[in-house]
This record gives structure tokens, C-alpha cells and sequence, in this order.
């Protein structure tokens, strides 16, 4: 078991968008790889946009990135640190966000259908337009959250 992220994987997201993406779509034959970016320290980062599919991100500090538009989709954020991060618009589905920390998070407009969000902070999280269907929120805390606007159609509690 790695204790800490892959560090090509990394300098290739450091790199920017547009290598980081050109690197996954060259190497689809290994999407199934899931990039190995767990714990890594990403707080503040621009990952606006970034093919985030797959991704184990468990325990990372994305405190305050930016996510927006980012593919999420089966991502691994369990115990993340992801305040204040900016996920409008991002693509969550399926996405693995047990005890993450998403207090004061934007996630207005973000796909989060059947994402597990069991014990979850998202105290002053923005969900407003959000798409909940199927979604687990069960021990999850939404005080003081926004969720003006969100589909919460078939919402799994």
C-alpha cells in the first residue's frame, strides 16, 4: 500500500489541464488505473475542468480549490478536506464522499447523483441547483447549507 501520492501523477497535474487531460485520454486503455492522489496537498489548487475520473483522492486537502466543471465521477474523496472549495458544476456522480469536509463548499449546479455523502460536513455548502437524485446524506450535517433549487428527487437519507 502507497503512503502518499503518486508523485508522476502529481507533476503531470501540476503540469496543468491541458497535459493532465491529454495524459488520460492518451492512456485510456488504463482509466480503470484510478490516479493515485490520495493525502496529496492540493489546497488552493486550479483543477477547474481537470479529468478527475477514477480518482482516489482520499484524505487530500483541496481545502479552497477550484473544481469547477471538474470530472468527479466515481472519484474517491473519503476524509477529503474540500472547504471552501469551488465544485460548481462539477461532475460528482457516483462520486465517494463519506466524513469528507465540505463546510462552506460551492457546489451549486454539480452532478451528485447516487454519491455517498454519508457523515459528511457540508455546513454553509452551496447545493443550490445541485442534482441529488439517489444521493446518500444519511448522519450527513446540513445545517445552515443552501439548497435552494436542487433536485432532491429520490434522495436516499
Amino acid at each position: 500500500m502507497n503512503l502518499m501520492a503518486n508523485q508522476k501523477e502529481l507533476d503531470l497535474l501540476s503540469a496543468g489541464k491541458t497535459i493532465w487531460n491529454t495524459w488520460r485520454r492518451e492512456h485510456a486503455e488504463i482509466q480503470a488505473l484510478e490516479p493515485d492522489l490520495h493525502e496529496a496537498d492540493l489546497h488552493g489548487a486550479d483543477l477547474q475542468g481537470f479529468d478527475l475520473l477514477h480518482a482516489d483522492l482520499t484524505g487530500a486537502n483541496l481545502r479552497g480549490a477550484d473544481l469547477r466543471g471538474a470530472d468527479l465521477r466515481e472519484a474517491d474523496l473519503r476524509n477529503a478536506d474540500l472547504r471552501r472549495a469551488n465544485l460548481s458544476d462539477a461532475n460528482l456522480l457516483k462520486a465517494h464522499l463519506r466524513y469528507a469536509d465540505l463546510r462552506g463548499s460551492n457546489l451549486s449546479r454539480s452532478i451528485l447523483r447516487e454519491a455517498d455523502l454519508s457523515k459528511a460536513d457540508l455546513r454553509g455548502a452551496d447545493l443550490d441547483g445541485a442534482i441529488l437524485g439517489k444521493a446518500n446524506f444519511d448522519g450527513a450535517n446540513l445545517s445552515k447549507g443552501e439548497i435552494n433549487g436542487a433536485d432532491l428527487k429520490e434522495v436516499l437519507q
